[in-house]
């Protein structure tokens, strides 16, 4: 079973200019994700797709190919991750006659996945199992949960905000809270054939959960995420060596 890898990384980043290339811990942001996903060793190929001369420049030396550039209309604020990865697999059907029966996504914000995460979600594809996708997720700590979410009325007022509740007849203890995941960017998987199936989406019908611990996620969008992703990422790397 072929699995393809596609890294989306457009430049033009509004809240943390240049994220993609910026240095991180000693090596360019995307490059960490192209060296885990290179190290994996279970994709066909690693395929970035980016509107960015810089970022190419930088994917390439990593080790990335970069076969075509993704054109800007697909690259703005509002374009989406289902717009890029279509292109790049029409792009290569069309221009390479190159097809797959499955892609991890990778998106370089979320650089504390590790090539046995990634390895682990392509076993999973390899199992064949019964559904369409895959997506990393975490468990959310119990003080954001669902359960315990307000919501404020113009009186300034709280209450839950699923259903109104005052705070009175909340769960409060954490350990009380039903267990839930939140999506937390490192890794998606989904089966090609989603992009075809009509519905201008990724995920197909039945999406598997793959849990990742807290410590592997996290994802950048603003300088704070920067920040903190530094620390988690020292963190990670003294600990694998």
């Amino acid at each position: 079973m072929k699995i393809l890898g596609i890294i989306t990384a457009r430049g033009g980043s509004k809240r943390l200019p240049g994220k993609n290339i910026k240095n991180l811990c000693g090596k360019p942001l995307l490059g960490w994700t192209i060296e885990v996903a290179r190290k994996s060793d279970v994709l066909d190929r690693i395929i970035l797709t980016t509107d960015d001369e810089e970022i190419a420049e930088v994917g390439g030396r990593f080790g990335a190919e970069i076969p075509f550039m993704r054109p800007k209309k697909l690259a703005e604020d509002e374009s989406t991750s289902y717009e890029a990865v279509k292109h790049a697999v029409d792009w290569l059907k069309e221009n390479e006659k190159y097809e797959v029966d499955w892609i991890i996504l990778f998106e370089p914000t979320a650089p504390g996945r590790t090539e046995d995460h990634v390895r682990e979600v392509a076993n999973l594809i390899k199992k064949d199992g019964d559904f369409d996708s895959i997506v990393s997720i975490t468990k959310t700590p119990g003080h954001y949960s669902y359960q315990k979410q307000l919501k404020i009325s113009t009186d300034s007022l709280v209450s839950r905000i699923t259903d109104g509740m005052p705070l009175s007849k909340l769960t409060h203890r954490n350990q009380d809270v039903t267990e839930s995941y939140y999506i937390n960017s490192a890794l998606y998987a989904f089966r090609t054939d989603n992009l075809y199936d009509g519905t201008n989406s990724l995920w197909g019908e039945r999406t598997y959960g793959y849990k990742m611990d807290e410590k592997y996620s996290f994802d950048i969008d603003t300088p704070e995420d920067w920040t903190v992703a530094e620390v988690k990422m020292r963190i990670l790397t003294s600990f694998d060596s």
